[in-house]
């Protein structure tokens, strides 16, 4: 099994998405910034504002593809548990047996 990143260097996912958390917290914090800097009446850095939302946004995309791809890995590592898919038949089925089981043992 062979998995690719596709930024720069090889980075364990658990990085990548350490990376991800911190540039969200950054753009974050200057939107904040910037939002309290135009309520205070500041009205010099509202041209910035724009370029902060659009930070924070692919911060958030970042981060969501990252947990994506970390996930996706685990459960590959992980390999394959069950089917995937809940038998609802085979479910009653066995409830059914339990509960004759049951009675039979009264």
């Amino acid at each position: 099994m062979t998995v690719n990143f596709s930024i720069g260097e090889y980075q364990p996912p658990d990085d990548l998405l350490a990376a991800a958390e911190q540039h969200y917290e950054t753009a974050l914090s200057d939107l904040l910034n910037a939002v309290n800097a135009v309520k205070a009446g500041l009205f010099d850095n509202t041209k910035a504002l724009p370029q902060t939302v659009r930070d924070v946004r692919l911060a958030m995309d970042l981060i969501h593809t990252e947990r994506g791809r970390l996930e996706k890995l685990r459960k590959q590592l992980a390999g394959s548990v069950g089917t995937g898919i809940l038998d609802l038949h085979a479910a009653r089925d066995e409830i059914g047996g339990r509960l004759a089981r049951l009675r039979d043992a009264s």
